[in-house]
């Protein structure tokens, strides 16, 4: 049932173009094992070795400061409708900070979406799939509009301010440089 391939092929993209939703998980050898999900249309698949992904404001940035000490970082996704399956990039990742200079044509690349706080580039040197056929169906029904609004809400200085509050270190107390790369 399950697969291995060296690249994402073209089928495997139009599945991953498809979701809804995805999964990001990653950790540092010595940090708790973080897996956030993620949607409003922010990833983008580059090559068949190459994934970016937009990542805006939360309520913790778990996955900038373990990448940044470990670059590991495995993407899931899964159908929650039609044919069942499960697909995992497994790869090597990196941060893009809005003082980067590969930011802005990264960021290009996306619709604006407020609160966006950093890009991750993966490269991928793995991907596998297996069955999903235990995975439920669930309809989509819409994009909540809550973290949009709450950001446009609090303007480019309150989420800076939200940023140097809630965001420049992990669970473990990793840092996250956003302060510093965003500013």
């Amino acid at each position: 049932m399950g697969q291995k391939y060296s690249e994402i092929s073209d089928k495997l993209k139009q599945f991953i173009e498809a979701q809804k939703i995805f999964f990001v998980g990653t950790a540092t050898d010595d940090s708790r094992i973080n897996i956030s999900p993620k949607g409003m249309d922010s990833l983008r698949v580059l090559n068949a070795n190459r994934v970016v992904w937009l990542n805006v404001t939360g309520s913790g940035n778990e996955t900038s400061a373990h990448v940044q000490e470990n670059p590991r970082m495995t993407l899931l996704f899964t159908a929650f409708e039609g044919n069942p399956m499960t697909l995992r990039l497994y790869g090597q990742a990196k941060v893009v900070h809005q003082k980067d200079s590969d930011w802005e044509e990264l960021f290009s690349l996306f619709l604006s979406i407020p609160g966006a706080r950093q890009i991750f580039d993966l490269t991928v040197d793995l991907v596998q799939t297996s069955c999903g056929m235990s995975i439920p169906y669930f309809d989509y029904v819409k994009e909540r509009e809550q973290l949009k609004e709450w950001t446009l809400k609090k303007g480019n200085v309150g989420i800076k301010e939200y940023w140097k509050e809630k965001n420049q270190l992990s669970l473990d107390g990793k840092p996250t440089h956003i302060m510093d790369k965003n500013g």
